[in-house]
């Protein structure tokens, strides 16, 4: 996701896909515990998927 996706959402759109994305990596990092992930990477873009979403919805307020 990048940073002009997100800046195109509404804010309703942009909740939906905070939320989506906190569920994706809680997931993961069950995921990580369990030894069923193999791609440990994932992880920092979703994290930073979180921040971008995060700072549009401050910048909007």
């Amino acid at each position: 996701m990048s940073a002009e996706n997100i800046k195109d959402k509404k804010d309703s759109d942009l909740e939906k896909a905070f939320i989506e994305k906190k569920k994706k990596l809680r997931e993961f990092r069950f995921g990580i515990a369990g030894s069923k992930i193999k791609n440990v990477k994932e992880a920092r873009n979703v994290r930073k998927d979180v921040a971008r979403i995060l700072t549009e919805a401050r910048h909007r307020a």
